[in-house]
């Protein structure tokens, strides 16, 4: 397929940021090899992914989570009978006993979901310290934290508390990136469907403009072709006119980063956002299958991260080498005293869409 570019300014793709997951000090039981035991494995991030889920699929119950040790380049999985133990060193990562499985966690989650699905909240299951960590943003005060209060202390130490002092928002301003109607955001990734050229941004900037442009007040490059926000938060708009749509991301630097597949993310996981407001930044991803209480609704299965972000970076990228990993779903914070992301999973539209990296 011919690829033509963008005349004179680059379409953004970028990110917004939101709540993260921070690890804590909580100490567990790990269950490292002795002398003479299988050592866990040298991994890369998508390799660690890859295992982790074969590792899950094969143990299921028994597994509790698992995360990335970027420094050791090694998984970790979290096992709650150590009667696995053996099992997930012979695979290759490093086996730690936790006290939940992720059955507690999930009953958790859905009770968090029942009693306290407060505008301004967020929640997500933390392997790192075995818990579901709730964080509030400064809205939540008043009645709204009487009410998260009664029910995060009922659960006791399955949950973890955090406040953010900003607060959780969708971006559509600022930008330089797409722009239609009394907005703008980030182009996330261009992608294929059917063999025509789309691309992928936010849904909850598909909701709120249906015709998109490369400029402020320039002609139309695309319109909206699929949307759904809240719930999940993406967006296809269909290119209806002869502009460029490579599969890269603009680095900022005089070049840019190729996209030729999407992939899933995974904890601990090193990962970057490219923006037009705030440029590259990169970061960790924190917690996955997030959810996320905006004012305008729910957004549910998400990538949390601690990658900065400020407006006008919303709907666009989040990678890693050439993998597409997410798009930006709405954040708080900034690039100065730092930041909190959420990204909706890239391999999520596309399936809801039929479309594929291209």
């Amino acid at each position: 397929m011919k690829h033509r570019r963008i005349p004179k300014r680059r379409v953004a793709i970028a990110g917004a940021g939101i709540a993260a997951l921070v690890a804590t000090g909580v100490t567990l039981q790990s269950a490292h090899a002795a002398p003479g035991e299988p050592q866990p494995e040298t991994l890369s991030a998508g390799a660690a992914g890859k295992l982790a889920h074969t590792l899950t699929a094969t143990l299921k119950g028994d597994t509790a989570g698992s995360y990335y040790d970027a420094k050791a380049k090694k998984l970790v999985v979290n096992v709650v009978d150590k009667a696995v133990v053996d099992q997930v060193r012979e695979a290759g990562a490093e086996a730690k006993v936790v006290k939940y499985t992720l059955a507690e966690l999930g009953k958790a989650r859905q009770t968090l979901k029942e009693k306290a699905t407060i505008p301004g909240t967020s929640w997500s299951v933390d392997p790192r310290t075995n818990k579901v960590v709730v964080t509030a943003d400064s809205t939540v005060k008043g009645a709204r934290k009487a009410t998260l209060d009664k029910v995060t202390d009922a659960l006791g130490d399955l949950v973890e508390v955090k406040r953010s002092a900003g607060k959780f928002s969708t971006f559509i301003a600022g930008g330089d990136a797409i722009w239609g109607d009394g907005g703008r955001c980030s182009l996330g990734f261009n992608v294929v469907k059917d063999g025509e050229p789309y691309f992928l941004t936010a849904g909850h900037c598909t909701e709120a403009i249906s015709s998109w442009s490369d400029s402020q007040g320039g002609s139309e490059i695309g319109t909206n072709a699929g949307s759904e926000f809240p719930g999940n938060d993406y967006g296809l708009v269909k290119y209806t006119s002869d502009t460029d749509h490579p599969s890269e991301v603009d680095l900022y630097n005089g070049s840019t980063q190729a996209i030729s597949k999407a992939g899933d993310a995974t904890v601990g996981q090193t990962v970057t956002r490219s923006g037009s407001t705030t440029q590259v930044h990169d970061g960790e991803v924190t917690g996955l299958d997030a959810t996320v209480n905006y004012q305008e609704g729910s957004v549910s299965g998400l990538i949390q991260t601690n990658v900065c972000a400020e407006p006008g970076d919303s709907g666009g990228a989040l990678f890693a080498g050439d993998t597409a990993l997410g798009l930006t779903s709405g954040g708080s914070g900034d690039c100065s005293s730092g930041g909190e992301t959420f990204f909706q999973p890239v391999p999520e539209a596309l399936q809801a869409f039929g479309a594929e990296i291209g």
